[in-house]
């Protein structure tokens, strides 16, 4: 039975090297993935996936009025398709999660969404929120904080390095823009200004 799978983590967990392996796994066994990510994220180039440490793949880029279960069936019928990738699932619209369930749900292909959980200021994504609630499993992928503990909210910082306490939810970067903390350290930050 197909499930709609839900891996979560913060900045730097290596959700995108994890998603890059599992659809190689499947190719490498003659299987066809269809790989999507978010057209707002361009930072490996338009409709790419990839990771820190160097493996990236092609992937269809999703704005956020696309049917994404129109896409999947269509894709699907042409070929078989035999598992569903996105990144950056927490920008998916939670009509866009529903299509994805029905993708597993009605068609018999598992969805393999990965994303963040939280935004800077410690809210869900919309995304986010919708897999959470219907996801058939959740997976949290673990990173860690400077103290060891296990990172479970990020900070964001501006092009001089400062926190921003305030701002739009979406602002696309990586390393240079985010840092991956524990809840203490998060509040601590944001409590005092300070990274």
């Amino acid at each position: 039975m197909a499930k709609l799978y839900f891996h979560y983590a913060t900045m730097n967990a290596g959700k995108s090297t994890m998603l890059l392996q599992a659809s190689y796994n499947y190719q490498e066994r003659g299987m066809r993935t269809a790989i999507f990510i978010a057209a707002l994220d361009d930072r490996a180039g338009a409709g790419k996936v990839a990771s820190r440490i160097g493996l990236s793949s092609d992937a269809i880029p999703f704005g956020l009025s696309d049917d994404l279960f129109a896409a999947i069936d269509r894709m699907h019928r042409e070929e078989p398709i035999a598992c569903v990738f996105v990144d950056e699932a927490q920008f998916l619209t939670a009509e866009q999660v529903w299509q994805l369930a029905r993708v597993s749900d009605r068609v018999g292909i598992p969805v393999m969404a990965y994303g963040l959980r939280t935004d800077f200021q410690g809210k869900l994504f919309p995304g986010s929120l919708e897999l959470l609630a219907i996801a058939d499993e959740l997976r949290e992928v673990r990173t860690i904080c400077y103290c060891g503990r296990k990172a479970t909210m990020v900070v964001r910082l501006d092009q001089s390095g400062n926190l921003v306490r305030e701002g739009a939810q979406v602002d696309v970067g990586g390393n240079e823009k985010y840092v991956s903390l524990c809840r203490r350290h998060w509040e601590e930050r944001m409590r005092c200004h300070e990274v």
